[in-house]
């Protein structure tokens, strides 16, 4: 990437319209590190101990890891970026302005019920969006130790080597990951019941974790309905970084704008290792 201005240290963003240098990706990435460092302190230190579950509007299950993790990464942001904003899964929309160049879009621990049931699959996931779009991504398993790192224009990598997706144009060769079957309904539920009879193998339970897996090259297909922002704007840069494809299942790409008055809206989510498995999906979701 070809650096066009000096570098910015003191976290105020870039001039709009203008590329960042390698030395600002370079910062934002190693700060990015430091959250995923301290996020995975807290949940290592809760991870298959008793704790208290509370559930959520939506009936989603939170644990006292998710939201000390959460104002973990948070107080490192506000540290070193005090112009950046936040969106997170449990704390929403904090900035001192009502836009910015630069949202972190957190979701301290995806696939909370693999957390609270001792299954170590789920992950911390970190964006970095730049007006809208996500420039970083970050898919951590805190006790596993594995992190993937995403980066626009740059190869994605697990634990610092690089990784990518393999070779696997048909359905009919493909192994397929769903966090669960029970996640689809209606129309949802059809669609993804036509992909799964073509599919080689279909897999369940993995939430994040099976995106990971697809931008290493161990799977080839991943196909979720309802998914939030936070879910799956980090993974963006990891999957495409690795030579992966992510969209909706109209085949738009994946966007959302973070602001105070946002809505966490559902999006229907698939990836594939192989651009051309992707478009056989597309077909066979046959979304309208």
């Amino acid at each position: 990437m070809t650096a066009s201005r000096p570098a910015v240290s003191n976290g105020f963003g870039a001039v709009s319209g203008v590329k960042l240098s390698d030395l600002e990706i370079d910062h934002f990435a190693i700060i990015a590190d430091k959250l995923a460092d301290a996020a995975g302190d807290v949940i290592r230190k809760y991870f298959r101990k008793r704790f208290d579950i509370v559930d959520k509007e939506d009936l989603s299950p939170v644990t006292i890891a998710d939201r000390a993790a959460e104002e973990a990464m948070i107080s490192i942001i506000r540290e070193n970026f005090p112009s950046h904003a936040i969106y997170g899964e449990e704390n929403g929309w904090q900035c001192k302005e009502k836009s910015a160049d630069y949202v972190w879009v957190l979701d301290p621990i995806d696939g909370t019920k693999s957390f609270i049931t001792g299954k170590p699959l789920f992950g911390t996931l970190i964006a970095l969006l730049e007006r809208g779009k996500p420039i970083l991504g970050i898919i951590d398993q805190p006790v596993l130790r594995e992190r993937w790192v995403g980066i626009t224009g740059r190869t994605t990598r697990l634990n610092g080597e690089e990784i990518s997706t393999r070779s696997c144009p048909k359905l009919s060769q493909a192994y397929m990951y769903t966090t669960s079957p029970h996640l689809f309904s209606g129309d949802a539920e059809v669609a993804f019941a036509r992909v799964r009879d073509k599919v080689k193998v279909p897999l369940y339970g993995c939430d994040c974790y099976a995106y990971a897996l697809l931008a290493s090259g161990h799977v080839d297909l991943v196909v979720e309905s309802g998914l939030k922002p936070y879910d799956f704007l980090s993974l963006i840069p990891v999957i495409e970084g690795a030579g992966g494809v992510i969209t909706d299942w109209k085949g738009n790409h994946l966007s959302w704008e973070a602001s105070p008055n946002s809505q966490a809206t559902s999006f229907n989510v698939v990836a594939a290792g192989d651009k051309k498995l992707l478009q056989e999906a597309l077909e066979c979701l046959d979304w309208h």
